[in-house]
């Protein structure tokens, strides 16, 4: 496995669109190199197969001239009989090899291609969570999901059958052509120069089959997307009583994927139409040829029938490759948008050697002269010269009206962006000099929407560390205040808690998120709008749960409603991107500038 994520990491091509080419199956390489040795059997089968078919119709022309009397041996009938039951019981032989070879073939190619497309689909997968948010401003989860099960299901269709039944095919067609060569030239010669016609059509449709598959699966990607969105905004689709509006959107898109199917299925028949009246045309026109020399006394009856059989396999190598032609188009488009996946380099680059952060029971923040910038949003500065110090085990709360910049420091901090200017210190250290995992294990956050996993209530909790035990996860719940709804549930903490959480209250929700962070025990604790869910009653019970998580802990809170920060050791009051005010809330008031004001807007009646 480290050797296809070596790979696709070191890969430097940015995110785009590759080239409509057949050589983008190429790349699917390094998931293939480490069964090579399967392949490599897969392989031997498929020659040990072709062999004994191409012995077939040698076979059929011995028992034709020789067992039914064309050429009989002048010895005696006893011995012709011999001769002929032998002729038989080879035949039978040759079968049951053939029949050996191609279903062990069959299930060691089934093998890779499975294998293989279990590696990339989680290749993928983790290629995709590797990246930053700003990797999902434009893309969206239904395409990724469309390209892990439909664009994979195509590649393994190619790698588990296709190429395989492609060379069998290549193997028949070529040694079909040398044992037509051997059995007659002349009628060779005419095949040849007939099936050489037959070439020009089969890649002319076949380049436009694949870019009519490419533009197939973007419309189903494209329907799959916004069926994965719709379907996670039931509740707001139904509060404003959508439903119709969005069947018709998604009924337009599932057509335009059909219309585009239909597309590519009839160049595709007319692909095969013409290849199989071609091909048909040709035997046939041979064959009329061969049985007037049979006729003229120049050719034998079963060397008739040798070429024919081996102008069936050339037929039937060629009618194959012309079908699996069409697949391995397909499984280069889907390898294109694969690769594009595959090819992503995060916005947010890992350093090659990553210092160490201790294990430290407090964070201490530096941020010195942050300014940064959303890529999408370059002429806006979300951050403009930002410098702050928090010392270790401080809480500082972060007021201000909506785009300050509050939930901006957050992503800074953990990493989601990296600043436009200036720098921010962890302990000490500049948090871009830190390995990815290893500074965001150092932090825990309860988020404004918390995000509850279809799991129960027990594992969504135990997410926040996935090595505590069942005692520490009750222990962080009943921290949390969580213990006492958790127990009202059917199954207590075995209650499945639906998709998305769908069976808690919104306040719940976030008293399960509190858990998760107080059991991850990092020594930074983020509180994005950590109450802002709850009813008066349970905001100050859980109030109670993190105010025992705060302890000794360095604390960043955002918040709007000022009541729940005003036990802070300081407000920092941000506005479009700058500080404006630092000090404690008395000190503020007294101040009478921005914070007073919201101040008098929350407090005064």
């Amino acid at each position: 496995m480290s050797l296809k994520k070596e790979s696709i990491i070191s890969s430097p091509v940015k995110i785009a669109v590759t080239t409509q080419r057949l050589s983008s199956l190429s790349n699917l390489w390094p998931f293939l190199r480490p069964y090579r040795a399967r392949i490599t059997l897969a392989f031997v089968l498929l020659c040990l197969a072709s062999t004994t078919i191409l012995l077939v119709p040698l076979a059929f022309r011995d028992l034709i001239d020789f067992g039914f009397g064309q050429r009989q041996d002048t010895t005696g009938g006893m011995l012709g009989s011999l001769s002929l039951n032998g002729h038989f019981a080879l035949l039978f032989s040759m079968a049951s090899l053939w029949a050996l070879a191609v279903s062990a073939r069959y299930y060691t190619v089934a093998w890779v291609g499975e294998r293989v497309t279990a590696d990339i689909r989680s290749a993928v997968y983790g290629r995709v969570l590797a990246q930053s948010p700003q990797f999902f401003e434009t893309l969206q989860t239904g395409e990724v999901l469309s390209r892990l099960t439909g664009d994979t299901t195509l590649i393994q269709t190619v790698v588990g059958s296709s190429i395989s039944m492609g060379l069998r095919s290549v193997f028949q067609f070529v040694g079909g052509m040398i044992m037509l060569a051997v059995t007659s030239l002349y009628l060779f010669s005419l095949n040849l120069g007939l099936m050489a016609m037959l070439m020009v059509p089969i890649f002319a449709i076949g380049r436009k089959v694949k870019k009519l598959s490419r533009e197939s699966q973007d419309r189903i990607a494209d329907a799959s997307a916004l069926a994965g969105e719709i379907l996670n905004a039931i509740p707001t689709v139904q509060a404003y009583t959508q439903e119709q509006r969005e069947i018709r959107r998604f009924t337009d898109r599932t057509e335009a994927s059909f219309v585009t199917a239909i597309r590519r299925t009839r160049v595709r028949a007319a692909m095969t139409a013409l290849i199989i009246t071609a091909v048909m045309g040709t035997i046939i026109f041979v064959l009329w040829v061969g049985a007037n020399q049979v006729h003229d006394g120049s050719m034998t009856g079963g060397q008739l029938a040798s070429f024919i059989l081996y102008a069936a396999l050339v037929a039937g190598g060629v009618g194959t490759m012309a079908e699996v032609w069409g697949d391995v188009m397909r499984a280069a488009g889907a390898a294109e948008r694969l690769l594009e996946l595959l090819h992503a380099e995060s916005a947010i680059a890992e350093t090659p050697a990553p210092r160490i952060l201790p294990q430290p029971r407090q964070a201490a923040l530096c941020f010195e002269q942050v300014t940064f910038r959303y890529p999408a949003r370059q002429e806006i500065a979300a951050l403009d010269g930002i410098t702050l110090d928090i010392s270790p085990g401080e809480s500082v709360a972060l007021v201000g009206p909506s785009g300050a910049g509050k939930t901006t420091l957050f992503q800074l901090l953990l990493r989601y962006y990296d600043v436009s200017a200036g720098c921010i210190l962890f302990n000490g250290q500049d948090i871009r000099q830190l390995g990815l995992h290893d500074l965001r294990d150092k932090i825990a956050i309860v988020p404004q929407d918390p995000v509850i996993f279809s799991a129960d209530a027990l594992d969504n909790i135990r997410y926040g560390k996935s090595s505590a035990s069942d005692e520490h996860v009750i222990a962080a719940a009943k921290a949390a205040l969580v213990d006492e709804f958790i127990n009202r549930l059917p199954d207590g903490y075995q209650t499945f808690l639906g998709e998305r959480g769908t069976r808690l209250s919104g306040g719940q929700r976030q008293r399960i998120a509190i858990a998760r962070a107080i059991l991850k025990n990092a020594p930074l604790l983020l509180l994005d709008e950590a109450t802002s869910a709850l009813d008066a009653e349970s905001e100050i019970l859980v109030q109670q749960g993190l105010n025992a998580a705060m302890q000794g802990r360095t604390t960043l809170i955002i918040a709007h409603r000022l009541a729940t920060v005003q036990r802070a050791d300081r407000i920092v009051v941000m506005e479009h991107g700058r500080i404006v005010e630092i000090g404690t809330p008395e000190d503020l008031r007294k101040q009478g500038g921005l914070y007073a004001r919201l101040a008098q807007l929350q407090f005064e009646v």
